[in-house]
């Protein structure tokens, strides 16, 4: 279940998108992957590693009291502090507050790798891939090219694009933020790498995780 009930791009907004990416790659040797995964991790271990550290904090918490419980009722209560607190965690918008920013964010940038490779973007002729991942769950953005386009644009220059379509990401404009960035970066690409043949190797349609 996503930790966010945002809806997917419908299927005018995939077309939208599919016709820009078809534009931008009928003008450059680039070849550009749009993929959007509702999230990157269900991260069911982070309500259980809460709760368990809770849980083991108890006996600290009533030290003070040690009256109040003996050795066999502070077990019990330490289990039933588990169970209940593992079961509230569960609360989507709970669980995912639950989660640092952190490991938010490194779970979806090893997703888009993985996504780089499962889409054949290091195989393209001239090594000129380009994936345009998001994670919106995460709110996560990332720009990811192969050689042929890193040698010619530094990787720098796509941090303000993904900046901007983060922001579309947040206030929960995906599908228009999507055909922004392939506009954005078709600029450069066409400067770049102006098409020199016809080509499509790789399916214009966004790829919904």
């Amino acid at each position: 279940m996503s930790l966010f009930n945002s809806t997917l791009l419908n299927e005018r907004e995939q077309q939208l998108l599919s016709d820009a990416i078809h534009n931008i790659e009928s003008q450059t040797d680039a070849e550009l992957v749009t993929v959007l995964a509702k999230q990157a991790d269900d991260y069911h271990y982070i309500p259980l590693l809460w709760a368990s550290l809770l849980a083991l904090l108890l006996p600290g918490a009533i030290n003070y009291y040690p009256e109040w419980l003996n050795p066999h009722q502070l077990i019990l209560s330490q289990w039933a502090l588990f169970i209940s607190l593992a079961m509230l965690f569960q609360i989507p918008a709970l669980q995912y507050r639950l989660v640092p920013r952190r490991v938010r964010h490194w779970r979806a940038s090893n997703l888009a790798r993985r996504q780089f490779l499962e889409q054949n973007l290091h195989h393209t002729s001239g090594e000129t891939g380009m994936l345009i991942f998001v994670s919106q769950a995460e709110r996560y953005v990332e720009i990811l090219v192969d050689r042929g386009i890193s040698s010619k644009i530094p990787d720098a220059y796509w941090q303000a694009i993904v900046k901007q379509f983060t922001e579309q990401v947040r206030a929960g404009n995906v599908g228009k933020g999507f055909v922004e960035c392939v506009e954005a970066c078709g600029v450069e690409l066409q400067r770049q790498l102006p098409a020199t043949s016809e080509k499509n190797e790789l399916p214009n349609h966004l790829v919904i995780l």
